[in-house]
């Protein structure tokens, strides 16, 4: 089997085994939050820093190939597209939620009402009560801030200088691990969330690069996908007994999730090269059941909260057995999501490409604007 090379990667169109990755972050979610504790072992709750590593790499993979093609990278066609993307599905399940709860009269006694203000402005990463209805959406919240602000720090400050938009990421990653520090009993930072966001478009910034590409080729061979594989699982299968330790008398219980988010986010980070190029670890997530699944993990996320209701109601004895409960809910989550997926999703994501192409069609600098050839850095 011949090399993968930087050539091979920018040729890529789409990125079949992020879609299996993304699948398995959003079955570990599903299954910590309807696995009880005889699935705490999984550690499910860092399934979404999963997510949060993998929307900054593809974001500035995406936002890079922009600038090669034009020279530049239209932040009004930016946000448009990840309105397209973001906002229909999310108020469409926010809706259906607050419609369920008010159909079962207990509307502002589940906390969905004293907090819809937050989920309305995506400001749920502040929401006091964590269990209450569509509590999930906070991740929507750290992702919306880091969508408004990467792109004027990557593509608007350090616009098509390699360098300097290195520099700007590192400085940006150090600021992040800094506001950690001190840890304290008290300490609980929404700073960390975004170390995950950073590292993904690190990750991007320096494959996108032929001179930092070839720094990382060594991850696209097919050795390293059983090496990084299994440290992947290693770290994976070590946060229960390294969460338990940490807690149990190191630091607080807080400060344990300072510590394994970031770390495990680079062992996330160092994955995805892995999958990038053809051998055992993209074939097995680049099957059609995983791709199926990851495609509709967005809607999944969003959806299995009403999900749990369901499925609560409809077998109400399945909270004795917490397997079959969170296979149960992860099975009417997709079912509900594939639904959101056909007639919410796919539509108003075609509805903005196209609002997208009819402005460049319309705009006359932009219709002339030559692609230019990217320089080396």
């Amino acid at each position: 089997m011949r090399s993968f090379s930087h050539a091979d990667f920018l040729a890529l169109r789409r990125f079949p085994a992020l879609d299996g990755l993304r699948a398995v972050a959003a079955i570990l979610v599903i299954m910590f939050h309807y696995g009880g504790r005889q699935w705490g072992w999984i550690s499910g709750w860092i399934g979404v820093h999963i997510f949060f590593v993998l929307s900054g790499f593809l974001i500035t993979t995406l936002a890079l190939r922009e600038e090669d093609r034009s020279g530049r990278v239209s932040l009004r066609d930016f946000y448009l597209r990840r309105a397209f993307r973001i906002l229909p599905v999310y108020f469409a399940v926010l809706g259906l939620n607050v419609a369920v709860h008010v159909m079962r009269g207990d509307f502002r006694s589940s906390g969905l009402v004293d907090n819809l203000a937050y989920y309305l402005t995506f400001t749920s990463e502040f929401v006091d009560l964590p269990v209450a209805p569509f509590a999930q959406s906070w991740t929507l919240g750290i992702e919306q801030k880091f969508y408004l602000v990467w792109p004027l720090l990557a593509f608007v400050l350090c616009a098509r200088v390699f360098a300097r938009r290195l520099a700007m990421t590192l400085t940006t990653l150090a600021v992040l691990v800094l506001t950690l520090l001190p840890a304290t009993d008290n300490h609980d930072s929404i700073a960390v969330h975004y170390i995950p966001l950073i590292l993904g478009s690190l990750l991007a910034i320096v494959l996108h690069n032929p001179k930092g590409f070839a720094l990382l080729s060594g991850l696209t061979r097919p050795v390293a996908v059983w090496v990084v594989g299994i440290m992947f699982l290693a770290a994976h299968w070590s946060i229960w007994p390294v969460f338990q330790w940490l807690s149990g008398g190191v630091v607080s219980f807080n400060d344990s999730y300072l510590i394994i988010i970031p770390a495990y986010s680079v062992v996330v980070t160092l994955l995805i090269p892995t999958l990038l190029a053809p051998g055992p670890g993209r074939r097995l997530l680049s099957t059609g059941v995983m791709r199926y699944i990851g495609d509709r993990s967005y809607s999944i996320y969003l959806v299995q909260g009403m999900a749990g209701v369901a499925v609560a109601a409809m077998f109400p004895k399945l909270l004795n057995w917490p397997t079959l409960n969170w296979i149960g809910v992860g099975l009417v989550s997709l079912a509900l999501a594939d639904l959101l997926f056909r007639y919410v999703e796919q539509p108003l994501i075609e509805v903005g490409r196209n609002v997208v192409n009819r402005r460049k069609k319309a705009d006359p600098v932009v219709a002339a604007e030559p692609a230019l050839v990217p320089q080396p850095a």
